[in-house]
C-alpha cells in the first residue's frame, strides 16, 4: 500500500516522460495526416477553403437559401457548435459528407465544461480535490457522454488564473496557483481526449483562454486586463503549456487584450509565444464573435479590417460571426492575405478532423443506441457522487460536531438552496449542458434518503433567494421556531447557479439577498448549526463562520452533490478537499492570494504592531480561509523532514521526504504540500511558491513516508531579461498542510 502511494507522488514528475514519447508517435500521425489535408486543400475552390474556416452556430431550418443545411452544401461550413444529439447531428453530417461537392465533414463543438448529462462539480471545486485522476476520469466520462451525443470538441479546459472572487468565471478554473492548475489543466486535456481522439469515444479539448483573461480589472467580465510580461510568464501561461504538453487538440483566443492589443489580433501572442515558444501547432479559434469585437474595441475601423488583424495574427477559425466567409475571398484577392496563410489555417482543420476519424468514418459518434446506453448510467452517477464528496472542504469542525453524532433524532434542514436543484449544477450545468434539475439530488433529498429511519428531518425555506435583493424576510419566524425544536440546524446557504459563470460578475462577494439575516436570527436559538455552502466563488463568510459549529464548504457540487453532502454530514466519508483559492476576511482584501512577492515592510510576528508595515489597520492581512486549508475528522502529524542533500549542484535533483502520521480515531486523507522560497534572487519572488503535492490515506495510526523530487526547474525563474534561469543560492524548502500551516523548514544551497 505504502509503495503504491509513494509512485502516485511521483507521478507528476513521471507523466512528462511518459508525454514526450506519446508526442513522438504523435508527430509521425500528423506528418500522414498534413500530407493527407494538403492533398485535399488542392483540390478545394478558395470558397471552400474558407468555409472550412467559419464555425456557425446552429439554428433551425427555414428553408432559405441562407440556410444551414444550404450553407453545408455550398461548403460554407466547417464546424457547428451549440447542435446536440446523434440523430440530430447526423443528419447535419449526412448533409456535409453526401451533399456537399468535397464531402468534408463537420465538426460539432460544445460548452461541456464539467459534465454533459451527469454534471460533475463545477472545476474550481473539483480542483479542492486535489485528485489528478478523479479530475482526469470525471473528463473522460464527459467526453463519453458528450461524443454519445454527437459532439467532437468541447471549450474545456478553461485554464485562467485569477485571485479576484468578483470575476464569475474563476468558476470554471482550477486556482490561484498556476503550478497545481498545470497539473489540473494537463489532466482535464487526457480525460476529454484518451489515447485516441478517433475512438469515438472521447472528444478534442480546446484549451482557453488565450492569453490572461482572468486579469480582468476588477473582477468584471470583458474587461480590460493590464499585467506586465513577467505575470504573463509566471502566472498566465503555465497551464497553457501543460495543457500543449497534454496534447490539446485546440486553443481558444481570449476577449481581452495583451500589452493593449487584443488576442485575437495578437502576433506576438499568438504567433511568437503560442505557436513558437510553447509549440503549439494545433487549431486556433476564436471565442464568441471575437473578430467582430476587434471594431468595437476601436483597433479595427470596420470589418473587414478586423478580418484582416485576425487572420493575419494566426487565427484559424472564426467563431459565429461570419466574417472570414463574408471577407476572406476579398482580402485574397486583393493580395492582403497570402493564399499561403489560409492554407495553412484550413490545413490545420483538416488535421484536427483527420484526428477524429472523422473521414474514416463521418457518422462514428452518431450512435443514439449507445447514446441511451451512456447518459447518466450508474457508473456514471457514483463516480460523480465520490467526486463530489472528495472536493467539499470542511471549513470548521468546532467541538467536533460532525459527523453528527447518531443520537441527534431530529434536524432542522433550512434555507434557500436546502431544496434548490438546479444550483448545484453551476452556471455552465445549469445553462448550456444537458444535465436537468429533474436529474440533481437536492441537500434535503440527500439527507432525507440518507438518515436513518428513525430520524425526523423537517424543512423550512427560512427566506426567498431570487437574485440579490432581501426577499423572504417573513419566512424568518418559522424556520426559527423549526430550528428551536430541533437537536440541530443543517443550514444550506450560498449563491443562485447563474450568479456565477460568464458575465457573472459581482461588486459584493456578501452571501446574496437576505441570507445574513436568516444567519443572524437561527443563531439566536442557540442550536448547533452545521452551515453548507453552494457557490461557485469566494464570498466573505466571517459572519457565518463565527456563529456556526461547523461550515462545509460544498461548491456547486452537481448532480449527485445532494448525496455528497449527506455522506459527509452523517461520517459515511471524512472530508478531504483543501482549498484552491483562498477566502478574504472582506471585499477589501480583493485581490488575495497566497504567493505574494515580498516587500520592503512586511508583517510578521516581530513588527506585527508595528505601523509602517504592508497592512490594514483595520483587518489582518491574512486571508480568512488560506490556500491549501482544509479539515478533517481524523489528525496528521508531520515529522523528520529530510532532504537527500543540503547542498547540490544546478544540474541535481534533490529528494525531499515527510513522515505523515494519523494520529486521529478514523482513516483520512491528506493532501501534502510543498513550497520553496528563494531567499536571494536578482528579481523579486514569492515568499513561497508550490512545487509539490501528494495527497495520500491513511488509516488510524497508520504512518508513511512520502516522497517529493525537486528538479532544477522547481528552483528557476525569469530573470530581468525575462531569460529562464536558475540562480546558485540558499532555498527555503518548506513542507506543511496549507500554505499558512507550515510544519518544517528546511535550507537547501546551490551552488
Amino acid at each position: 500500500m505504502k509503495k503504491n502511494n509513494q509512485a502516485k507522488v511521483r507521478i507528476s514528475k513521471i507523466v512528462l516522460l511518459f508525454t514526450f514519447s506519446i508526442g513522438v508517435i504523435t508527430a509521425q500521425n500528423t506528418s500522414t495526416m498534413e500530407k493527407k489535408a494538403n492533398a485535399l486543400i488542392q483540390k478545394m475552390t478558395l470558397e471552400e477553403k474558407v468555409g472550412q474556416l467559419n464555425l456557425a452556430t446552429y439554428v433551425n431550418e427555414n428553408n432559405t437559401t441562407n440556410s444551414l443545411s444550404d450553407k453545408i452544401k455550398r461548403g460554407e461550413v466547417g464546424s457547428i457548435l451549440k447542435s446536440n444529439g446523434a440523430e440530430n447531428n447526423f443528419q447535419l453530417q449526412k448533409i456535409a459528407v453526401e451533399q456537399s461537392r468535397l464531402g468534408i465533414p463537420l465538426i460539432f463543438e460544445e460548452d461541456v465544461i464539467h459534465g454533459y448529462k451527469t454534471i460533475f462539480p463545477s472545476p474550481v471545486g473539483e480542483s479542492a480535490g486535489w485528485n489528478l485522476e478523479t479530475i482526469e476520469k470525471s473528463a473522460s466520462i464527459a467526453a463519453k457522454e458528450a461524443s454519445a451525443s454527437g459532439i467532437h470538441l468541447t471549450y474545456a479546459p478553461m485554464v485562467d488564473i485569477t485571485n479576484d472572487p468578483r470575476w464569475g468565471r474563476i468558476v470554471e478554473g482550477a486556482g490561484e496557483d498556476p503550478y497545481y492548475a498545470s497539473f489540473v489543466a494537463a489532466a482535464r486535456v487526457r480525460g476529454f481526449q484518451g489515447k485516441d481522439l478517433s475512438s469515438g469515444q472521447n472528444v478534442m479539448a480546446c484549451v482557453k483562454h488565450f492569453a490572461g483573461y482572468g486579469a480582468a480589472l476588477a473582477g468584471r467580465d470583458y474587461n480590460i486586463a493590464d499585467f506586465s510580461e513577467r505575470t504573463l510568464r509566471e502566472i498566465y501561461l503555465p497551464p497553457f503549456k501543460a495543457a500543449i504538453n497534454a496534447g490539446v487538440g485546440s486553443v481558444m483566443s481570449a476577449y481581452s487584450a495583451y500589452d493593449g492589443i487584443p488576442a485575437t489580433a495578437n502576433q506576438k501572442l499568438l504567433k511568437e509565444i503560442l505557436r513558437k515558444e510553447l509549440g503549439f501547432n494545433g487549431m486556433l479559434i476564436t471565442d464568441w464573435e471575437t473578430v467582430r469585437n476587434l471594431v468595437k474595441i476601436g483597433v479595427a475601423a470596420n470589418e473587414k479590417e478586423a478580418v484582416l488583424l485576425s487572420i493575419n495574427a494566426g487565427v484559424d477559425v472564426d467563431m459565429t460571426s461570419g466574417l472570414f466567409l463574408k471577407h476572406l475571398k476579398e482580402l485574397v484577392q486583393e493580395g492582403k492575405v497570402s493564399i499561403s496563410v489560409i492554407d495553412k489555417a484550413v490545413q490545420r482543420v483538416l488535421i484536427a478532423k483527420y484526428k477524429l476519424g472523422l473521414f474514416d468514418n463521418p457518422y462514428k459518434f452518431f450512435d443514439v443506441k449507445r447514446e441511451k446506453e451512456t447518459l447518466m448510467c450508474a457508473e456514471h452517477l457514483e463516480f460523480a457522487r465520490k467526486a463530489a464528496r472528495e472536493c467539499m472542504v470542511l471549513l470548521k469542525n468546532e467541538n467536533q460536531l460532525l459527523p453528527l453524532n447518531k443520537s441527534i433524532k431530529k434536524i432542522a434542514v433550512i434555507g434557500p438552496l436546502a431544496n434548490r436543484k438546479k444550483d448545484l449544477l453551476s452556471w455552465w450545468g445549469g445553462t448550456y449542458s444537458q444535465g436537468k434539475p429533474e436529474d440533481v439530488i437536492s441537500v434535503l433529498d440527500g439527507l432525507k434518503q440518507s438518515v436513518d429511519s428513525s430520524v425526523e428531518i423537517n424543512y423550512a425555506e427560512g427566506v426567498k433567494l431570487d437574485g440579490f435583493e432581501p426577499k423572504g424576510l417573513e419566512l424568518i419566524p418559522e424556520a426559527v421556531k423549526l430550528a428551536s425544536e430541533s437537536d440541530v440546524v443543517i443550514l444550506v446557504v450560498g449563491e443562485e447557479f447563474w450568479m456565477s459563470g460568464e458575465a457573472g460578475s459581482i461588486s459584493n462577494i456578501n452571501l446574496p439577498g437576505a441570507q445574513e439575516e436568516l444567519i443572524n436570527a437561527i443563531s439566536k436559538t442557540g442550536k448547533p448549526i452545521v452551515s453548507v455552502i453552494i457557490n461557485g466563488r469566494p464570498f466573505d463568510i466571517q459572519n457565518i463562520t463565527s456563529k456556526s459549529s461547523s461550515v462545509l464548504e460544498a461548491w456547486q457540487p452537481g448532480t449527485m452533490g445532494g448525496f455528497a453532502v449527506a455522506d459527509i454530514l452523517l461520517g459515511k466519508y471524512n472530508p478531504s478537499g483543501k482549498l484552491t483559492v483562498s477566502f478574504p476576511r472582506n471585499m477589501g482584501q480583493i485581490p488575495i492570494f497566497y504567493n505574494y512577492k515580498r516587500t520592503s515592510h512586511d508583517v510578521n510576528e516581530s513588527n506585527k504592531n508595528v505601523r509602517w508595515t504592508n497592512k490594514y489597520l483595520d483587518i489582518p492581512i491574512t486571508p480568512l480561509f488560506p490556500f491549501g486549508y482544509g479539515l478533517s475528522y481524523t489528525e496528521f502529524t508531520y515529522s523528520n523532514l529530510k532532504l537527500s542533500s543540503p547542498i547540490i549542484n544546478p544540474n541535481q535533483s534533490v529528494n525531499v521526504s515527510v513522515e505523515v502520521s494519523n494520529t486521529g480515531n478514523v482513516a483520512g486523507e491528506e493532501v501534502i504540500q510543498l513550497y520553496v522560497g528563494d531567499d536571494v534572487s536578482s528579481v523579486s519572488r514569492p515568499a513561497k511558491e508550490l512545487k509539490g503535492f501528494a495527497k495520500i490515506s491513511l488509516k488510524q495510526g497508520e504512518k508513511q513516508v512520502v516522497n517529493f523530487i525537486l528538479t532544477p526547474k522547481d528552483f528557476s525563474f525569469y530573470n530581468k531579461d525575462m531569460k529562464w534561469v536558475l540562480e546558485p543560492g540558499t532555498f527555503s524548502i518548506m513542507v506543511g498542510a496549507s500554505s499558512a500551516d507550515i510544519k518544517f523548514t528546511e535550507k537547501l544551497s546551490i551552488k
